[in-house]
């Protein structure tokens, strides 16, 4: 080509990845292909425990409000039920199955406090049908609020 001939857009070359050697071009497209499985599937098993967590939390307040409904005898019976269900759900027999002071403990490592060992949530633990239980609304607003944090 001569320097005052301008070229045109046909006589252009496009732009293109070197010539293929050894395969390194088709290792590093399916890696990268592999790389954007793997975030999907990352993403999508992120998005479903999510979805999970919100939905049992959902569904623990729900009952909660239920169970705070009735009175304080039979309040705090439907509540230990569902802490029962609810560690069932969360961590499995072996954690629901406990019962005495590991029952207290269980529950503070799984709501991550120390009100079933320390606080009024002693009653869940200690016994239920003890007189002098404690007065039923620190209990059940407590109980809302570990609820409220369950997946958070």
């Amino acid at each position: 080509m001569s320097p005052d001939v301008t070229p045109s857009l046909d006589q252009l070359r496009g732009l293109h990845l070197p010539a293929e050697t050894g395969g390194t071009q088709g290792a590093v497209m399916l890696a990268i292909a592999l790389g954007f499985a793997a975030a999907l599937a990352f993403g999508l098993l992120r998005y479903l425990q999510a979805r999970r967590r919100d939905s049992v939390r959902r569904a623990a307040l729900g009952e909660l409000a239920a169970a705070n409904a009735l009175p304080p005898e039979q309040r705090r019976v439907a509540q230990a039920r569902l802490l029962r269900r609810l560690a069932r759900t969360l961590r499995g027999d072996a954690v629901a199955d406990v019962r005495g002071a590991e029952w207290g403990l269980a529950l503070d490592r799984l709501f991550a406090t120390t009100f079933f060992t320390q606080g009024a949530g002693r009653v869940f633990a200690e016994g239920l049908y003890q007189r002098g239980t404690p007065e039923p609304d620190p209990v059940d607003t407590e109980l809302a609020r570990l609820f409220a944090r369950i997946g958070a």
